[in-house]
């Protein structure tokens, strides 16, 4: 149960910050390993975070729903991928199945978290007062911030413009001309839906992607029957779904062996796009899976329409109510729509977390966006990011990847309790250790800066999102926490060699023996 002290500061042993995926599945996995003593705290006034924020037409999970779950709960899904209403009620289910909204402090932005060495424990500042805790989980996921293109002109649109991120419901976009700025992700799911209502549309791609066939069919309450009488054949189906997936991500990691792969997205693309001119537009200059891989049936009938045209080059500028290519295209609209993504990996926190010596995350990461198994950074002792720098492929489930970690993490912080210490920090030497390992292994993937860009590569060159390695691999490496990649400091003392309990030698700090990374 978390203490919570009525005044000037709050206490409680664990802070999560986000209420979305990744923070109701803390609550739970931390109450589970015995620690109760937890506080969320969510800057919105409801739970659901990326599937909360996102409202656009289409929007849905380019992974199957089955993989898109909890474990420990799981769901009769309606279709083989679901959508973002049925995505957003399965969360607030299973939060208020787990009671977890007892834990969730609404509307509260945290503004300010540093480390007090003496005290061994993050101070908190938020809009709702202080807060103090023994650690802290940074909950906010990868697709948070979206990212706002600088298009002279924009700001004096006549029109309704706004971001896909943040959907103007309140615009009509019945019979108007409207001028989508990109083609990622949302933009493959939403243009089907506004076509049909549109009097134009026209679709600015400064990159084409490549583009698979998405096999998604309903799932019928029979079945859903048949798998709760059989768990082992939802189990198996579950199991297919992510052999599935792991097949698709091996030639990501074997380039040689992609061909096959593209050749079924151009055959998907040929059989959809009659039209050769078009094709070639649509046609990407990188190997498969280099840049987001998208799937979708729907994406390229809905380009072929009367009404839509497609203008392969960025949107350069907006002069009155038009849009101007970087090709000097110049056409005329109602309503502008950024489907322009993200800034992945940013952490919007980055420059409010300060560690042992003062210094931000965002200054720590200027250079070398980097974290330990995607889960610690050295430095900042007692904080854990959830789904952090290089934990992701183009094919993973997000749930399983989360809950490996959280995994990892209870692990980290039962071993403080036990043991008796103020904090952990990871050392140095491992997270350089496992930093070169991992860039090394990238470069003979497609997710290599060689072949592609995109949002990839959080720095110049830098590859900040993708695992190089197979799930297996990683679900393996973050079931076994290792207590000697981390300094260990007992209450009021500087940081502790390792403790002759723990069964491992003794050593100076920063010089315990790494092992294999």
């Amino acid at each position: 149960m978390t203490r919570e002290r009525s005044g000037s500061c709050r206490q409680a042993e664990v802070v999560v910050i986000g209420a979305g995926l990744s923070g109701v599945a803390t609550v739970i996995a931390l109450r589970r390993a015995g620690i109760d003593d937890v506080v969320v705290l969510e800057k919105c006034d409801r739970l659901g975070g990326t599937w909360r924020d996102n409202t656009y037409p289409g929007c849905g999970c380019d992974v199957p729903a089955m993989l898109y779950e909890y474990s420990f709960a799981p769901h009769p899904w309606s279709r083989c991928f679901a959508d973002r209403s049925e995505i957003l009620d399965y969360l607030r289910t299973t939060a208020s199945t787990h009671r977890v909204d007892e834990a969730i402090r609404y509307d509260t932005e945290v503004l300010d978290a540093r480390w007090q060495p003496d005290a061994g424990r993050w101070n908190l500042q938020t809009t709702a007062g202080a807060y103090t805790a023994r650690a802290v989980i940074v909950a906010t996921g990868p697709w948070h911030r979206p990212f706002h293109p600088d298009i002279p002109g924009l700001d004096t649109f006549p029109g309704p413009a706004f971001h896909s991120a943040r959907w103007n419901h309140d615009a009509d976009l019945t019979g108007r001309r409207i001028a989508v700025v990109g083609t990622g992700a949302s933009a493959v799911q939403f243009l089907p839906e506004i076509q049909p209502q549109a009097a134009h549309v026209d679709v600015f791609q400064s990159t084409p992607h490549w583009v698979l066939p998405k096999p998604d069919y309903p799932l019928s309450a029979r079945l859903h029957r048949f798998l709760g009488l059989h768990p082992t054949a939802r189990r198996a189906l579950r199991g297919l779904h992510q052999w599935t997936q792991e097949a698709v991500g091996f030639p990501l990691r074997h380039p040689r062996l992609l061909r096959p792969l593209e050749a079924v997205a151009r055959l998907h693309l040929r059989t959809s796009v009659p039209d050769r001119a078009l094709r070639q537009a649509l046609t990407p200059d990188y190997r498969l899976g280099a840049r987001r891989l998208i799937t979708s049936d729907t994406y390229y009938p809905a380009l072929v329409r009367p009404n839509v045209r497609l203008h392969p080059t960025r949107a350069a500028a907006v002069e009155g109510s038009h849009v101007i290519g970087a090709d000097g295209t110049r056409t005329r609209a109602d309503v502008i729509v950024l489907a322009t993504g993200c800034h992945v990996g940013d952490v919007p926190l980055a420059s409010r977390l300060y560690g042992t010596h003062g210094t931000t995350l965002a200054r720590t990461w200027a250079d070398n966006r980097r974290a330990y198994l995607g889960t610690s950074v050295s430095g900042y002792p007692n904080l854990f990011f959830l789904v952090g720098p290089n934990l992701l492929t183009g094919t993973t489930a997000v749930p399983t990847v989360l809950e490996a970690q959280l995994r990892y993490i209870a692990t980290a912080l039962t071993h403080l309790r036990t043991h008796g210490y103020a904090a952990l920090d990871v050392i140095p030497e491992a997270e350089e250790t496992h930093q070169q390992a991992l860039h090394k292994a990238l470069r003979t993937t497609v997710y290599s800066p060689v072949n592609g860009g995109g949002y990839y590569f959080g720095l110049p060159g830098v590859n900040t999102f993708c695992w190089p390695w197979s799930t297996a691999r990683l679900v393996r490496r973050l079931h076994a926490f290792s207590p000697d990649v981390y300094t260990w400091t007992l209450p009021g003392a500087l940081p502790a060699p390792r403790a002759a309990q723990d069964g491992l030698p003794t050593a100076p700090l920063g010089r315990q023996a790494l092992g294999p990374v």
